[in-house]
């Protein structure tokens, strides 16, 4: 190895999904994130005044996931109160993104240890109603005149890039509904066989039985039939993407903890995996979500890799056409993408999307004695980061 800096990831976890309105509405955000900080703690064994930071992703900050959302979920879980937080919004790539700054500020040798996490309680505060609420207040868009002069009679949506990049790329709705199935297929086998045990951590919740312990995705389908995905009504009448081909709006938290070299053998950590590429691109906002493909692109040739180099994907599924066209552009094997099931069967909690697909990820190579794991998701307005890990 050289003596470039390195950061080591020595603990990973997540919350199982929550369904909208499911098991995991009646959970407050803050103390939900709390809940994975505390897990992050626990399975590192490190003591909790060694963190130098907690950097939380979430892109819906308002009513409970307002001021200052990370912060609060320090306060609400056992570090002391003198560990800083900040929350950072890069869309669905936020909790990625802190990943990636952990990283560097682990590797410019300024912090030691720095816990990457991330939160979206879907259920409670619902996608949007940060800038709908505004909108409707008469309190301004997010799109400015210069930027409508930049982007005439363009109003960048997700739905319509999602459309955009399956007609680019030649995809029948019979595709995206296969793709689909496989997702739940791949969550059903990895849920029934234990897989997920090592990275999901339990969440107390109340039911109409008393309190019990959430530890199962709540999204996936057992049942799921390619008959049922079909028979889903299109969300554009005229398109090809329905709810049963998207990501199923989900609540959860997930948390990664990031250290140095020194903080490793200061403090007897036994490392996960170490960072091997850090790399953020951004291109189209307006088909936006077709970016990973050219960010992992840009990440395999700063790595000095290619994509057969890589063990294990995890391509978020936002909309079925995502990681379908990403395999196409990269020629990358499709058994090596989500092997776990992706965000169709198991939600994308937005902010905590990123931090939860690496504790899959690096759970995954373990499980399947694999060496490199590439991670990459689309976000909104054309932006994608890319990481890559090296199992150790």
């Amino acid at each position: 190895m050289s003596n470039t800096p390195t950061a080591y990831i020595v603990s990973a976890v997540r919350t199982a999904g929550g369904r909208r309105g499911g098991r995991l509405a009646g959970v407050h955000p803050v103390d939900l994130l709390a809940r994975s900080l505390d897990a992050a703690l626990d399975r590192s064994g490190i003591d909790p005044e060694a963190v130098d930071d907690v950097i939380t992703g979430c892109v819906t900050q308002a009513g409970e996931q307002a001021m200052q959302v990370g912060r609060m979920g320090v306060l609400a879980s056992k570090l002391p109160q003198s560990t800083p937080a900040v929350t950072i919004d890069r869309q669905c790539g936020s909790s990625q993104q802190a990943i990636q700054f952990a990283s560097q500020a682990v590797m410019s040798g300024t912090q030691d240890v720095v816990i990457a996490s991330g939160v979206e309680s879907m259920s409670r505060v619902p996608m949007g109603s940060n800038a709908t609420f505004h909108m409707k207040e008469g309190l301004g868009h997010y799109m400015s005149p210069e930027l409508q002069a930049q982007y005439p009679g363009i109003q960048f949506s997700q739905f319509m890039g999602a459309e955009m990049i399956a007609e680019k790329h030649g995809f029948s709705k019979d595709q995206l509904d296969a793709y689909a199935l496989e997702s739940h297929m791949r969550a059903i086998k990895a849920t029934e066989s234990g897989a997920f045990e090592d990275e999901i951590v339990p969440v107390e919740i109340e039911t109409a039985d008393g309190t019990e312990m959430h530890k199962v995705d709540e999204g996936i389908r057992f049942d799921a039939t390619l008959e049922g995905i079909a028979s889903v009504k299109l969300i554009n009448p005229e398109g090809r993407i329905s709810a049963a081909t998207a990501s199923q709006i989900c609540d959860g938290s997930s948390a990664v903890m990031v250290v140095s070299e020194e903080a490793l053998k200061r403090h007897g950590l036994t490392p996960l995996a170490r960072i091997h590429n850090l790399t953020v691109t951004a291109g189209d906002p307006v088909i936006m979500l077709e970016e990973p493909l050219f960010a992992t692109d840009r990440a395999l040739e700063r790595a000095g890799m290619k994509i057969g180099d890589i063990d294990l994907y995890e391509v978020n599924e936002a909309f079925a056409p995502v990681p379908l066209a990403w395999l196409k552009h990269t020629g990358a094997d499709p058994d090596r993408l989500n092997v776990h099931g992706g965000a169709i069967a198991l939600g994308h909690p937005l902010g905590a999307s990123g931090t939860k697909l690496m504790a899959t990820l690096v759970h995954a190579l373990k499980r399947h004695d694999k060496r490199y794991g590439l991670q990459t998701m689309c976000e909104g307005g054309g932006v994608a980061n890319v990481t890559i890990v090296e199992r150790l």
